[in-house]
């Protein structure tokens, strides 16, 4: 991203690192004798991540913009401007793994090109990046390779050495995708109207103000607006409590009150949920599978998998329920695409915004938004 919107504010340090980034990128296609192009796609970058991100916390959602720019980004215009340039693939540094059936027989490009892929969780565990990518369907993926999925870190990194490419020791990107690092709370204020309201307990108490309801996510703990409170006697501590207070953590939003509630300490039962609505679901294959589906899946990046059983709404019959959890933010109606998920152990911290996605082993099945 080079649009000169970018450049002020919040991302002033990004455009600096985004001009290294182009630079290094230079140097090996320099060492590699290989073309270097670039096509500027802030703007649509703009429309699709940043205004996404704006919009989903101001309705009181936590979204993931890394799964947003690569479905409608990296997956989206740039794969298509690269097909239209001539490019039969693209790579990218994702750590995943592709399967296309019958590989192992396919003859020709053409019969590999029309093969069904699978998605599979890369090698690496610890940069396993399977859950950003459950967007994608198989119109993208045969025209994708992920060269580093099958390698760890450490691996690609010696291997970057041997071929003595000039970011071998490059450290490694954080933050948000083709963003980085940020202060998001201080990038939101920017564009959603701050305005101070109440913190309540569970039971309705109220213990403290917050700033506005917007800029906070379900399971925060720090940035509330209220430490905490005294511990009762004989009452668990938590190591991480500091003074020997009660920690409060975010487990509900209200954004027409503008009131947040939180839980209090780590092992409150209105921080733990054992089932979830998702919506919006995508299924890799291109098929929705067979409910109820017997699975694995995450809810947040590198949570370890947790057993589940999915089950789609239309397939429950009329008057289905599950048990309404005390508190979350919702939106809208139950949908054909809509997902009721219940896990053999209740979750921590299931945050509305933020995708779920399906494991059997190690193929990643698809995911959807948590409501």
């Amino acid at each position: 991203m080079t649009d000169d919107s970018m450049a002020n504010g919040s991302f002033a340090g990004v455009c600096r690192q985004q001009f290294q980034d182009r630079i290094d990128a230079m140097r090996v296609a320099a060492h590699l004798g290989i073309p270097f192009r670039t096509w500027d796609l802030s703007r649509e970058y703009r429309a699709a991540v940043v205004d996404y991100l704006i919009r989903e916390y101001a309705a009181g959602r936590t979204p993931n913009p890394d799964v947003m720019c690569n479905r409608r980004i990296k997956f989206g215009i740039f794969l298509e401007r690269a097909l239209e340039a001539g490019a039969d693939y693209i790579a990218t540094g994702h750590y995943a793994r592709l399967m296309r059936s019958g590989q192992g027989s396919v003859n020709n490009e053409q019969s590999l090109l029309l093969a069904p892929c699978s998605l599979f969780t890369g090698v690496d565990f610890n940069k396993d990046q399977s859950y950003f990518l459950w967007t994608l369907g198989q119109e993208e993926l045969r025209r994708t390779l992920f060269p580093v999925g099958e390698f760890t870190k450490p691996e690609v990194r010696e291997m970057a050495r041997k071929f003595g490419l000039p970011t071998a020791e490059k450290p490694d990107s954080q933050g948000i995708c083709f963003i980085g690092e940020i202060n998001v709370r201080e990038f939101l204020q920017q564009h959603i109207p701050s305005e101070r309201g109440k913190v309540l307990t569970a039971s309705g108490k109220a213990v403290g103000e917050h700033q506005g309801a917007a800029f906070y996510t379900i399971g925060q703990r720090h940035g509330i607006g209220t430490g905490g409170r005294p511990a009762l006697p004989g009452e668990p501590r938590p190591a991480m409590s500091g003074a020997g207070g009660i920690p409060y953590y975010v487990i509900g939003k209200d954004m027409a009150a503008n009131t947040l509630t939180v839980a209090e300490g780590p092992y409150d039962k209105h921080l733990f949920r054992a089932e979830l609505e998702a919506r919006s679901a995508h299924w890799v294959a291109g098929r929705v599978p067979s409910f109820p589906l017997r699975c694995s899946a995450r809810i947040r990046y590198r949570q370890p998998l947790q057993t589940c059983i999915v089950t789609n709404h239309k397939s429950l019959g009329t008057g289905a329920t599950i048990r309404e959890a005390s508190f979350r933010v919702t939106n809208g109606s139950m949908t054909h695409d809509q997902l009721l998920v219940h896990f053999d152990e209740p979750q921590r911290a299931v945050t509305p915004g933020q995708s779920i996605v399906f494991y059997r082993g190690e193929v990643m099945l698809g995911g959807a938004i948590i409501q």
